[in-house]
C-alpha cells in the first residue's frame, strides 16, 4: 500500500533535537589540533591609505603567532568580488575595511595583539551622505538581480498631469543590518602535504565559497572542501563569501596552522553587507473611481566605491497593479561606505513599503477602502512584461485576510485611554526564483534511502522538507529517508537565497529519487551491498525561460496602539495571508512566514542604522543600539495561506516562502499608525520621537 503523502504534512524539524541540546556544531565549534585564533583589525579612517604597521608590541605579547598586513600578507589571485581582495594594498575605501589580522594561541591573545598594533594612516576627503539630489547620482545599467535600472511605458508625466486625483510622496528607509544570531565565522585548515584546504564556514552556500577560495588561493576546486552543516541564520549576509573566510584561510596558510576566526558583532555592519538606505519618490494618478492611470517610482540609493550594488526597490511596482503609463527607475550614488548587499527581500521590502504606503494615501484621497482600491487595479497579466501569471491569487489573499482580520466595515480610529488605535493593510509580492542543482539518491540493502545534495540549511528546515520531497518521489515512508547536506563533497547545489532553496534543491531531489524509483522497479532480486543509486541535474530545466510570470503574493493586516504620552507604537494584531504555491510543510512554512513578519515589525518600528557624516561609520553597530524585535515587541501573529495548484513551477508546485513575510509588513504597520494618528509619517522606523513630532501637531 502506498504510504501517506509526506509533502503537505507538518513534519517536525529533523535537526531540532541537536539544536536545542547543543549537539549541532557550527563553524566556530570545529577545533582541529593545534588550532590558532585570528582577530581582524578594521581601519579607523574613512578614506585614505595605511602608511605603516608597527607590530613590535603585538608580537612581544605571550602566545602571539603572527600579524598579517598589506606589507606581508600572501598575494591573492583574481576575484570578481573586490571586497575579498583583503590586505593586498594599503588603500582604505571605508571605515571598517580590514587592514590587518593578528593570530595567537587563544582568542584573547589574538584580540590583545590586534589592539596592540600601531597603524598609521594618511586620510583623504570623504563623502558618506546620501541625498536625493546628490550631484554624483547616476543611473546604472542594472539593479540587483539583473533588472534593468530604468523602465518606462507610455507617457507617465502627461498621464500624471491629466489625472483627476494625484499623490506625490517621498519616503525614506534607513540602512538596515542582517544581524543573524550566529555571527560570521570560519575555521580553516591547510593540509600542506596534499595542498588541500578545508574550511568550516558559516555561509549560505558552500559551493560559492569553494569557488572563491580556489580562485583566490590558486587551487583546483577539488582541492578545497567547504563544510556548512549548521548555519545560524544569514538573511542574505552570508549569501556570498565574506572577508572572514578569506582571512581565516590566509592566516592558516601564513602560520602553517589551522586558524579559527569569528567576527565580533560590532564588525558586521561594515563587513558583511547591509540593506542600503533608499529614498523614494512615488507619484500616482487615478480616476475618481480609483482606477490607476499613471505611476512613477523613483529610487535613490547608495553603493560603495569598492563594488556596485543597487537595491532594486522600484522593481515591485512593475508587478503589482494595472497601470498604462509607468516609470520605474533607480539612481545610485557611490560613497565612501561599506558595500551594501542582500538583506531579506532586497528590493521588495523597501520598495513595497513605499508603494503600499502611497496606495494607502491614494485610497484616503479618493475616499475608497484600501482593500477595494487594490481590487480595482488587479492586472490580467504582468504589467511590465505582458506575460500571463502562472498563478496570482492576490485578490483571494486580500479577501480572506480582510475576513479573518475583521476588516469589513473597518471602524474609525479611536482612543483607548492614552492610546490611539488604528488599523492598516498592505499587499506583498516576491518573485519565484529557481537555480540549477544536482542531487544523488541511494537505496541501501537494509531498506533505507540516502539523499545527498550540497544544500545549506540556514534555519529554514531544509533537511526536513527535502526528506519529504524524497519520500514522496520514492513512494516510501518519511522515516526511511536520510539526508546529507552542507558539504562540497556532495552533489553541487545552489545557495540558500532568494527564497529559491526548496524549489531548486527539491527539483533535483525529486528527479534523482524518481530516477532511482525507476531503477528499483527494473531491478530483480535483493540489493547487493553497494545498493543502487541515481543522480539528477536540473541545469537544463531550471535555466529554461518560462513563458509565465511567476510570483508569490500576500496581504498583511495590522492593528496598532500609539501611546500619546511616550510616542511608542505597539503592534497589537498582525495577520498575513499568502499565496505561495503548494505548502510543503505547514509547520516550517508558518515559522518562515512569521519570522518574516517579525522582521517587518523591526523594520517598521525599531531597526535602523545611522551613517555618521563626521565619523563615517554606522552608529548602531551592536544589538544594544540596533534593536531587533524582542518578545515584548511581537504580538500573537497569524499566518495563513491559500494552497495554490500551479503546474508551471517545479515538480512540487512550490514557491519560495522565506522572504515574502517581511514584504508589506512595514507598510501595513505604517498605514495603521497613520490611521490611528491622522498624520502620515514617511520615514522608517516609526520611533517615538518621530511619532511625538506628529502628535504634537494634531488638531
Amino acid at each position: 500500500m502506498r504510504p501517506t503523502h509526506a509533502l503537505g504534512s507538518p513534519a517536525p524539524r529533523r535537526e531540532g533535537r541537536e539544536k536545542v541540546t547543543g549537539a549541532a556544531r557550527y563553524a566556530a565549534e570545529h577545533t582541529p589540533p593545534r588550532c590558532a585564533y585570528a582577530w581582524p583589525v578594521p581601519a579607523t579612517i574613512v578614506r585614505g591609505r595605511v602608511t605603516a604597521v608597527d607590530d613590535k608590541v603585538a608580537m612581544s605579547l605571550p602566545g602571539v603567532i603572527g600579524v598579517l598586513s598589506p606589507y606581508n600578507a600572501p598575494r591573492l589571485g583574481p576575484s570578481d568580488d573586490p571586497t575579498l581582495q583583503l590586505l593586498q594594498d594599503v588603500r582604505v575605501p571605508h571605515r571598517g575595511w580590514y587592514v590587518a589580522v593578528a593570530v595567537a594561541e587563544t582568542p584573547e591573545g589574538a584580540r590583545a595583539a590586534a589592539s596592540a598594533l600601531r597603524i598609521t594612516y594618511e586620510s583623504d576627503p570623504y563623502d558618506v551622505t546620501l541625498t536625493a539630489d546628490h550631484p554624483d547620482a547616476y543611473t546604472p545599467e542594472e539593479a540587483n538581480g539583473g533588472h534593468p535600472a530604468h523602465r518606462e511605458q507610455g507617457d507617465p508625466d502627461a498621464a500624471l498631469s491629466a489625472a483627476p486625483v494625484q499623490v506625490d510622496c517621498a519616503y525614506a528607509v534607513a540602512p538596515l543590518h542582517n544581524h543573524p544570531m550566529e555571527p560570521h565565522a570560519a575555521t580553516a585548515d591547510w593540509d600542506a602535504g596534499r595542498g588541500h584546504l578545508t574550511v568550516h564556514d558559516s555561509c549560505q552556500g558552500g559551493g560559492a565559497v569553494r569557488t572563491a577560495l580556489a580562485g583566490l588561493f590558486a587551487l583546483p576546486e577539488e582541492d578545497v572542501t567547504v563544510v556548512s552543516e549548521h548555519v545560524g541564520g544569514g538573511f542574505g549576509s552570508k549569501g556570498t563569501p565574506r572577508p572572514h573566510v578569506v582571512l581565516a584561510a590566509m592566516a592558516a596558510r601564513h602560520c602553517d596552522r589551522p586558524v579559527k576566526l569569528s567576527l565580533p558583532r560590532g564588525h558586521l555592519p561594515a563587513t558583511v553587507g547591509h540593506r542600503a538606505p533608499t529614498l523614494h519618490r512615488i507619484r500616482l494618478g487615478a480616476r475618481a473611481d480609483g482606477t490607476l492611470t499613471a505611476l512613477s517610482h523613483e529610487v535613490t540609493t547608495h553603493t560603495s566605491r569598492v563594488r556596485e550594488f543597487v537595491e532594486q526597490a522600484a522593481v515591485p511596482a512593475r508587478v503589482m497593479y494595472a497601470v498604462p503609463d509607468v516609470r520605474t527607475t533607480h539612481r545610485a550614488v557611490a560613497l565612501d561606505v561599506p558595500t551594501p548587499s542582500w538583506m531579506r527581500a532586497p528590493g521588495e521590502a523597501p520598495g513595497m513599503y513605499a508603494l503600499e504606503s502611497a496606495m494607502d494615501e491614494l485610497a484616503e484621497a479618493l475616499g475608497i477602502d484600501p482593500v477595494e482600491l487594490r481590487l480595482r487595479n488587479e492586472p490580467p497579466t504582468e504589467p511590465d512584461s505582458g506575460r500571463p501569471f502562472s498563478s496570482r491569487h492576490l485578490v483571494e489573499c486580500l479577501r480572506e485576510g480582510a475576513e479573518r482580520f475583521g476588516w469589513t466595515g473597518r471602524r474609525d480610529s479611536y482612543r483607548d485611554g492614552p492610546f490611539l488605535v488604528g488599523t492598516g493593510m498592505a499587499a506583498a509580492t516576491y518573485p519565484v526564483l529557481i537555480a540549477p542543482s544536482t542531487a544523488r539518491a541511494h537505496a541501501r540493502p537494509d531498506g533505507g534511502y540516502l539523499v545527498e545534495i550540497n544544500a545549506t540549511d540556514i534555519g529554514t528546515g531544509a533537511r526536513t522538507v527535502l526528506a519529504q520531497v524524497a519520500a514522496d518521489a520514492l513512494r516510501v515512508p518519511l522515516g526511511s529517508v536520510s539526508i546529507a547536506i552542507g558539504h562540497t563533497g556532495l552533489p553541487a547545489a545552489s545557495l540558500a537565497g532568494g527564497s529559491s532553496g526548496t524549489a531548486s534543491w527539491g527539483w533535483a531531489v525529486h528527479d534523482a529519487c524518481a530516477a532511482l524509483t525507476a531503477r528499483l522497479e527494473r531491478h530483480r532480486g535483493p540489493l547487493q551491498d553497494e545498493g543502487l543509486s541515481a543522480s539528477a541535474d536540473t541545469t537544463q530545466s531550471a535555466k529554461q525561460k518560462s513563458p509565465y510570470a511567476r510570483h508569490a503574493f500576500g496581504a498583511h493586516f495590522a492593528e496598532v496602539r500609539v501611546d500619546t504620552v511616550t510616542g511608542e507604537v505597539r503592534v497589537s494584531r498582525l495577520l498575513g495571508v499568502f499565496a505561495a504555491g503548494h505548502i510543503l510543510n505547514p509547520r516550517t512554512a508558518r515559522s518562515q512566514f512569521k519570522g518574516g513578519m517579525v522582521m517587518g515589525i523591526g523594520m517598521a518600528l525599531t531597526e535602523h542604522s545611522t551613517m555618521d557624516p563626521a565619523f563615517g561609520d554606522f552608529t548602531e553597530n551592536d544589538l544594544a543600539g540596533y534593536h531587533v524585535p524582542a518578545h515584548a515587541d511581537v504580538p500573537v501573529l497569524e499566518a495563513h495561506w491559500i494552497d495554490e495548484h500551479d503546474k508551471h513551477l517545479n515538480p512540487m508546485g512550490s514557491k519560495g516562502i522565506g522572504e515574502i513575510g517581511i514584504v508589506g509588513t512595514a507598510a501595513a504597520i505604517g498605514n495603521a499608525v497613520s490611521h490611528a494618528t491622522g498624520r502620515r509619517l514617511r520615514e522608517l522606523p516609526l520611533t517615538p520621537d518621530r511619532v511625538l513630532s506628529v502628535l504634537d501637531r494634531r488638531d
